[in-house]
């Protein structure tokens, strides 16, 4: 089977994701053909040089409908023999579309692709796209439907972590990422975005407080405890589903929790054939990749099962890696994934993340 390696990885910075940021004047698709141009010309990619552009997003409707895949290969100065493909595997989409690309290289069905995706939360508001799991009361009763952020604390609850712990860890990643920044470790990645004049909207992450502290954090209000203890109640549903849980503890708020942002990423992986062929050097070997599904009301914890899943499938332990980026949709979410596998922090998220 053919190795798939990864050449080339860039993002645009972080906009603040709300009509007044920076980015609203931004589409979805001219900040993908942003990143597809960036690809091009970084690599020297001419004619038909990748099998496809795969591309993640999570919200697909509006503007971000259709295949924003394909319309962003039309849109860019990719060739247009070069097709699209739209996915959308939730929060991990971006993730899968780089997954997705690298078993095809793996797999021989084309020398190298890009993959990435986009999402545009101040231009396309999430659950704009009336998800079946959140609408249809046949799905949503039978899987005790309930927000993220309950989500979130229901883990928070059930293994025990408090509010300072989710805020110490929400500081110490403000921490990091102004120091990756400071230290210009993004430099080769971050591909700032442009207006229609060519003039400079946003070459920096906008959404950061390095300022942050533990008493700043202390000041703010519980952000789903009104939904899960008053209306709609989301709590009582919770432990329906989990009837040893006498109550939910809800810890996460706006500052330790994961931010309304826009951007887009991408991914250009080929073979080693491929890399070669154009000159490139290879910056990171893709092993291995998993999927998994978890419990869909605390759905949350997929980063353990799928970790256990592919350190299985791979014949590798925990100890054989040396850094960990976990998404930090929410505090519990990393704090359990540590606790799981007692990973130090000091391993985990070392650029910052979400928060």
């Amino acid at each position: 089977m053919t190795e798939a390696y990864i050449y080339d990885a860039c993002r645009t910075p972080r906009g603040k994701g709300r009509p007044d940021g920076s980015l609203h004047e931004v589409t979805s698709v001219a900040l993908s053909a942003r990143l597809l141009n960036a690809v091009k010309a970084r690599n020297g990619l001419e004619g038909h040089a990748v099998e496809d552009v795969i591309w993640g997003n999570v919200t697909q409707v509006g503007e971000q409908g259709g295949c924003l895949a394909r319309s962003a290969v039309l849109l860019s100065d990719l060739d247009e023999s070069i097709p699209g493909l739209s996915i959308n595997r939730f929060c991990a989409s971006g993730m899968e579309a780089v997954n997705l690309a690298a078993n095809q290289v793996k797999a021989g069905a084309g020398a190298a692709y890009i993959a990435g995706g986009v999402e545009m939360m101040g231009r396309v508001a999430m659950g704009s796209d009336g998800a079946a799991i959140a609408v249809d009361p046949a799905l949503a009763l039978k899987t005790y439907f309930v927000p993220q952020g309950i989500s979130a604390d229901i883990i928070a609850t059930e293994y025990g972590f408090t509010r300072e712990m989710a805020d110490a860890l929400a500081v110490e990643s403000q921490r990091r990422a102004a120091a990756a920044w400071a230290e210009n470790r993004f430099a080769k990645s971050i591909v700032p975005v442009l207006d229609q004049n060519g003039l400079t909207i946003l070459d920096r992450d906008e959404y950061m407080r390095p300022g942050t502290t533990l008493e700043d954090l202390a000041k703010l209000k519980a952000s789903f405890k009104d939904m899960g203890e008053a209306m709609p109640g989301f709590d009582k549903v919770a432990m329906l589903k989990y009837p040893h849980l006498d109550h939910v503890e809800h810890i996460h708020h706006a500052g330790n929790s994961s931010g309304i942002v826009d951007g887009a990423a991408a991914v250009l992986i080929g073979s080693k054939e491929f890399g070669e062929a154009h000159g490139l050097k290879p910056r990171a070997r893709i092993r291995a990749t998993a999927k998994i599904g978890t419990d869909p009301t605390i759905m949350l914890t997929g980063p353990v099962p799928v970790t256990e899943k592919i350190l299985r499938d791979s014949g590798m332990a925990i100890g054989d890696i040396d850094l960990f980026e976990v998404n930090e949709a929410f505090a519990a979410v990393v704090l359990r994934f540590m606790q799981a596998f007692d990973v130090s922090p000091d391993k985990v998220n070392v650029n910052g993340g979400a928060m």
